[in-house]
């Protein structure tokens, strides 16, 4: 054997017990915990992070999450909630403890308005199976391709530096760092009693930007005479220069503005739910922009959350509309004269809505159907006074009218629904049987029996 192999192969340093060569370590198969990335973020960190823990460009995690954002809202979710719960690689708080306790700043509520506005199109989604089926399929294959990019490459563990480690004596730690933390409602203090930075809580107690007064005041005893010595008060700070000006004004014209366009051009060709989730579409994209912008700008108004936050409410109610509201309020009087004329279906999507049956004359033995669906409005039947009317009516919100009820007594109600048969008036030849089916989404179906 050769002086170097007997060197390369003689105990060193690193020999455990034994004289077996303790090899280091093999890298670990998992990485630490999902952070976000702070060097190389563009908005929040979330996908530049993702593609470090992952080993895969973020490019790919940022298309794939602007496409889920607009098929469903699946992907501004995921963003806002990471975004909130995530910290930073150099962090140990993140977003949503700080929101918690009152220190809140533009890019803390820009990730909620993420969460809000995927929140209400992932509502107005619910109904399109194809496009939320392809926003899973699409999350899963991410889910996938991650967690295959995670795992290739990773060695598998080497049984001889395993139990090299295992057998060698442990190595010095540091002690902990304590676990402590400053007083949430107090900046560090020095000893001339001003503070380091500013709070950047936005409530909490009204002394939290005041100068501590144990700091500030000067009080000591005298070694001989155990008595106080003159207190000084505290110097007053000079005033605080002010911040840049707010937006908030800007943001509502320009949302209100928006809101309106959006609503007024699609009122005469579309339902009125779809317009007005246009309409509010647009508000609440104007509201997202203006509280990016002053995130970035440093002033972010409490009321351009509070009114995003609405508007993304009202959105999802709009979404929950009957499709058979339309925009305009007509008037309508259908007045068939024989059994023949009488159609299948009448349907009046807003407005009101009067269907005269009082000509027509059905056989003893014979029986006539129709229905009529009402979006938004009142639809009012007229029966004749010698047949059978056998009704089925179904109120979204609102009130039904029969023949015997009072015109004052109205019970507007949640949810009606009666089915109820009207038998001819006493001393009136019978005629055949008139079923009716009367839907309305929202306002009342009243039914009366003809004069003569």
């Amino acid at each position: 054997m050769t002086d170097h192999q007997h060197a390369t192969t003689g105990p060193g340093p690193a020999s455990g017990p034994g004289g077996a060569t303790a090899s280091p370590p093999e890298p670990a198969d998992e990485s630490g915990p999902f952070r976000r990335d702070r060097r190389h973020q563009l908005l929040g960190g979330v996908c530049a992070g993702l593609g470090r823990q992952c080993d895969m460009d973020p490019v790919i995690f940022r298309i794939t999450l602007a496409v889920l954002s607009a098929t469903g809202g699946i992907g501004l979710i995921f963003y806002g909630f990471a975004w909130l719960f995530v910290p930073y690689e150099d962090e140990e708080e993140n977003g949503i403890r700080r929101l918690l306790t009152g220190r809140v700043d533009g890019h803390t509520l820009t990730a909620v308005l993420f969460a809000l506005v995927g929140c209400g199109v992932f509502l107005t989604m619910l109904s399109n199976d194809g496009v939320l089926s392809f926003a899973v399929i699409l999350s899963l294959l991410l889910a996938g391709a991650g967690y295959w990019s995670r795992r290739r490459g990773v060695p598998g563990p080497d049984p001889i530096a395993a139990q090299a480690v295992a057998d060698a004596p442990p190595e010095p730690q540091a002690p902990p760092a304590p676990s402590a933390f400053p007083s949430w409602w107090r900046d560090p203090i020095v000893k001339d009693g001003t503070h380091v930075g500013g709070t950047g809580y936005l409530w909490g107690p009204l002394d939290a930007r005041d100068t501590d007064i144990a700091a500030a005041v000067d009080i000591g005893l005298d070694p001989r005479t155990r008595t106080r010595d003159t207190a000084y008060a505290p110097l007053r700070r000079p005033p605080e220069p002010h911040g840049p000006r707010g937006i908030g004004g800007r943001i509502f014209l320009l949302a209100l503005l928006a809101g309106g366009l959006g609503t007024g051009l699609t009122w005469e060709q579309h339902p009125l739910g779809t317009s007005l989730q246009a309409g509010l579409a647009c508000a609440l994209a104007v509201f997202g922009i203006g509280v990016a912008v002053s995130a970035f700008l440093g002033r972010t108004g409490a009321g351009s959350i509070v009114l995003a936050v609405v508007t993304a409410g009202l959105l999802a109610g709009s979404a929950a509309l009957p499709k058979d509201i339309g925009t305009d309020w007509t008037r309508t009087t259908w007045e068939p004269t024989s059994v023949t004329q009488i159609r299948p279906a009448y349907d009046l999507g807003t407005g009101e809505g009067v269907l005269d049956l009082s000509a027509i004359r059905v056989p003893a033995d014979g029986t006539v159907s129709t229905r009529a669906d009402v979006g938004l409005g009142r639809i009012h039947v007229i029966v004749p006074r010698d047949v059978t009317v056998r009704l089925s009516i179904d109120v979204g919100v609102g009130d039904i009218q029969l023949p015997g009820d009072r015109k004052k007594d109205v019970d507007v109600a949640p949810g009606k629904h009666k089915e109820v048969t009207l038998e001819p008036s006493a001393g009136v030849e019978e005629a055949g049987t008139l079923d009716l089916d009367l839907q309305v989404g929202a306002g009342q179906a009243e039914v009366s029996r003809a004069a003569s």
